[in-house]
């Protein structure tokens, strides 16, 4: 499909006698918002790895293609060259600098001064760090280092933001307003979320990947796949409401 951006053919990773990712294929459409879940172990930050480059990948691994792009194999910066914003589950910041000044590093790589400078005025507002904005990074509680990381990458302007556990560390106005910033992104990028928190990921909403043991085992509409019995057994279990 041409409004196809993201695809995954026969994606395999083993690590010794462990079929980490099995034979994944995987699709994504042009401004789609997709959550990525699964038990521990099922494969969903291996898959997420090899999907940004972090994992390197040859041929007899499948393929993942990007706007159509054979991509397999390529490195994450190169990966990222192509327009994608990559988040990762440990925050990356430069704790000795204050908010704006990392957000203004990361503006720079792709925009001259001024513009640097209006994007970061952006991203503040749309992050909501207006009140943390000349604070050391390296003074900040873990939930708004969370939240200073997007902004980093929603710096460099992303069509594609690709977000490992963005949710972590961040509970009730908290993840109100992550729902918000990533609702707001979408409307201009594609969106994907690899995470645990299945309250998160209701009030996302949007499409949902379960894997379970490195393969998929449900996709869909949020509702109907954290209602499938099959899901709630491997995944949710007793939890499940």
């Amino acid at each position: 499909m041409s409004d196809t951006v993201v695809d995954t053919r026969d994606l395999s990773m083993r690590f010794g006698g462990v079929q980490a990712v099995n034979n994944v294929n995987f699709s994504l459409r042009d401004r789609e918002l997709r959550c990525l879940i699964g038990p521990n172990g099922a494969g969903k930050s291996t898959f997420f790895k090899c999907l940004t480059g972090q994992i390197r990948l040859d041929h007899s691994h499948g393929r993942v293609f990007i706007k159509g792009q054979d991509v397999t194999g390529w490195r994450a910066y190169e990966i990222v060259r192509l327009g994608v914003g990559i988040k990762t589950q440990v925050p990356s910041v430069m704790n000795g600098l204050n908010v704006e000044e990392n957000l203004w590093l990361s503006a720079r790589r792709v925009n001259h001064r001024d513009a640097a400078q209006a994007t970061v005025a952006e991203v503040i507002r749309q992050v909501s760090l207006e009140g943390i904005a000349r604070r050391l990074v390296g003074e900040l509680a873990h939930g708004q280092r969370q939240l200073v990381e997007i902004g980093i990458v929603l710096a460099q302007r992303p069509w594609l933001l690709l977000l490992d556990e963005p949710a972590a560390g961040i509970t009730g106005a908290g993840a109100e307003a992550l729902v918000r910033i990533i609702h707001e992104v979408n409307l201009t990028a594609t969106v994907v979320v690899v995470d645990h928190d299945m309250q998160f990921v209701r009030m996302l909403g949007g499409r949902v990947t379960v894997l379970h043991q490195g393969a998929v085992l449900r996709e869909g509409p949020v509702d109907e796949v954290l209602a499938d019995a099959k899901v709630r057994e491997v995944y949710i279990g007793s939890r499940a409401k």
